[in-house]
């Protein structure tokens, strides 16, 4: 059966669903992220201290944690041109150590932009393994339409739609 997002654009349908694989956030994910972002906020970063946190240790970053969302959930390069936009994130529970997550998400809306790209926007509910909501988030990437100019995964210079109005 093919995979809801590795279809064109004109072929999607709200309410579609998919779910993505899964990936245990380890140690090595904690550390290298503080240090790749410059947050070493001791919630994540230093055992002693966390241990004393309301959560009583150390939790991955709510962005790590979305940014490896992004990374579970297979957009085909041949179909989506760009992330656009990341809206309403709220993060619910912690992310600890050793938990393993995965995105549930659903086609929410289909806006056609020009004749080359739509936009879509896809809600996401990252899981732990004990199916616990820990991140909600929208993300709207832009979707290359059926027919549309494709170079090497890129738009033409004259389709390319990074600056569209809000």
């Amino acid at each position: 059966m093919e995979h809801v997002l590795t279809r064109d654009f004109d072929s999607l349908e709200v309410g579609e669903r998919f779910t993505s694989r899964g990936r245990t956030v380890t140690e090595a994910d904690v550390v290298a992220f503080a240090s790749a972002t410059g947050d070493r906020h001791p919630q994540h970063t230093d055992a002693s201290w966390a241990q004393g946190s309301p959560f009583g240790e150390r939790i991955a970053h709510g962005m790590l944690v979305l940014s490896y969302a992004v990374g579970l959930v297979e957009l085909d390069p041949e179909r989506v041109v760009a992330l656009r936009r990341v809206r309403d994130a709220v993060f619910k529970r912690p992310v600890r150590l050793g938990d393993t997550i995965r995105v549930e998400g659903r086609i929410e809306e289909l806006t056609p932009l020009e004749a080359e790209v739509g936009l879509v926007a896809t809600s996401w509910r990252i899981v732990n393994q004990e199916d616990a909501t820990v991140t909600r988030a929208t993300l709207e990437v832009l979707w290359r339409r059926n027919g549309a100019p494709s170079r090497n995964g890129t738009l033409d210079e004259d389709a390319r739609p990074m600056c569209l109005p809000l």
